[in-house]
């Protein structure tokens, strides 16, 4: 049985920019703002920022095209250096990297849906589970059912984004938004801006969600690379054009005064009125990130199973459903506990590293997969080698400034990732004999 060829253009456009809007954009600008003493170098750090994500988004379109399997990820890190390496993808995917991202995304969108409704924080938990029990459903019947979700939060996202922005070019700005900058700061240097773009490289990740489902493409060798440069510029935009919006209505010491940029700059518009309608563009958009973030990564364990490196039951796709149902209980199961123990925010501090470690491999392995398969026919990396080269670079410095910041946590996160290699081993040897399952 195979995955169900249900995904066309449009919905491998919306999961590219949906599995890259979170909460942060309406959130986390303010700390840029405080790295940088001017406007133009904080609009220049989301440019750079985003240059740097599409130099991503091109090597994946390349991997992607050339490799157009359910996993992704996993499959290149596979192919390109060992296949323990795209397996400790999928373990750090699995149990540090997705699922703590699943259960921070839940208590975010629970926080916000009961701010929105006037009710108290207590039912926090309660709702957090609901919303990943129910996107767990729709996506256990179909990739069809869950995409149409995605699609839906994704465009209304957009639409609370263009409004914010829209009211910012119409209203009446800052004075002299563009030039003023904190009286506070002292000059910004190279090291200051290196450290403005590591929340917003952070802000950036998350288009190589596409390339997880790209076995369920109706034509993935002609629409996966559209969807990964369309859908990633599209968020440079919009990235770009929400922080003139806040800088315009806020200036730059505004910006850094504030740990809630979106909701100070629509109370200027909207009054009352714009804290809610904050709190209902982050509900929206967490909503639609967590239905994300159980439809894609799930194709990591099903093609890490088919390999015989994890348990086989999560290898077996539903027989009416075509949808790999273990592996979204699975990983929806340790989202719930993550929720109920509240350490999620704790195991995410510790390995977000992580992510950029496989980015970096990722990228970096398109020069062995260019050795050993040849240029591809079809699309090739703009650049190459100068920029991926560029970008495995930028993914060590991102890595070496997060291990500066917090020695611990990276060492406590290297740790789980090392507990990964023999339990890969270990499932070889054991899955050769058909003894393990969890089904």
């Amino acid at each position: 049985m195979s995955f169900k060829r249900a995904l066309g253009p449009f919905d491998a456009t919306m999961v590219v920019i949906g599995g890259i809007i979170g909460s942060g954009i309406f959130i986390n600008p303010y700390i840029v703002a405080r790295a940088l003493d001017t406007p133009v170098l904080v609009l220049a750090a989301w440019v750079a920022g985003g240059a740097i994500a599409l130099a991503g988004a091109f090597a994946y379109a390349e991997l992607g095209q050339r490799m157009p399997q359910a996993g992704g990820q996993y499959v290149y890190l596979s192919r390109a250096w060992h296949p323990v390496v795209g397996f400790l993808y999928g373990w750090a995917l699995l149990f540090m990297i997705e699922t703590g991202a699943m259960a921070a995304v839940a208590i975010a969108f629970a926080q916000y849906a009961l701010r929105l409704a006037g009710q108290p924080d207590a039912a926090v938990t309660v709702v957090a589970i609901a919303a990943i029990v129910l996107l767990s459903a729709i996506n256990y019947i179909g990739v069809t059912p869950g995409s149409r979700v995605l699609n839906v939060f994704v465009l209304l996202k957009m639409g609370a984004l263009a409004v914010i922005i829209l009211l910012a070019l119409w209203g009446p700005s800052a004075p002299e938004w563009l030039s003023a900058g904190r009286l506070d700061a002292t000059p910004s240097g190279a090291f200051a801006f290196g450290a403005a773009l590591i929340p917003i490289l952070f802000a950036y990740g998350g288009w190589q969600n596409a390339n997880y489902v790209a076995e369920e493409m109706r034509d993935p060798e002609r629409h996966l690379p559209r969807a990964l440069i369309l859908g990633t510029a599209i968020v440079v935009l919009v990235y770009l054009l929400a922080n003139v919006a806040y800088l315009r209505t806020l200036g730059l010491a505004g910006l850094a005064g504030t740990e809630t940029p979106a909701a100070d700059a629509s109370a200027r518009w909207l009054g009352a009125g714009g804290a809610r309608f904050v709190a209902a563009a982050i509900a929206i958009s967490t909503f639609g990130f967590l239905d994300l973030a159980i439809l894609a990564p799930t194709r990591v364990y099903y093609a890490m199973a088919s390999d015989g490196a994890f348990f086989p039951s999560l290898a077996k796709l539903h027989p009416r459903f075509r949808t790999p149902g273990a592996a979204i209980v699975l990983q929806s199961f340790w989202a719930v506990v993550l929720v109920l123990t509240g350490k999620y925010a704790d195991l995410l501090n510790t390995v977000v590293f992580a992510d950029w470690i496989f980015f970096g491999l990722t990228v970096a392995g398109l020069f062995m997969l260019r050795r050993s398969m040849g240029t591809p026919t079809g699309f090739k990396t703009p650049g190459y080698p100068w920029l991926p080269a560029m970008f495995v670079l930028i993914a060590l410095a991102v890595v070496y400034s997060v291990v500066r910041e917090a020695p611990l946590r990276a060492a406590a996160g290297a740790g789980l990732l090392a507990i990964g290699i023999p339990v890969y081993f270990i499932f070889k040897r054991i899955t050769g004999k058909g003894t393990v399952s969890i089904g």
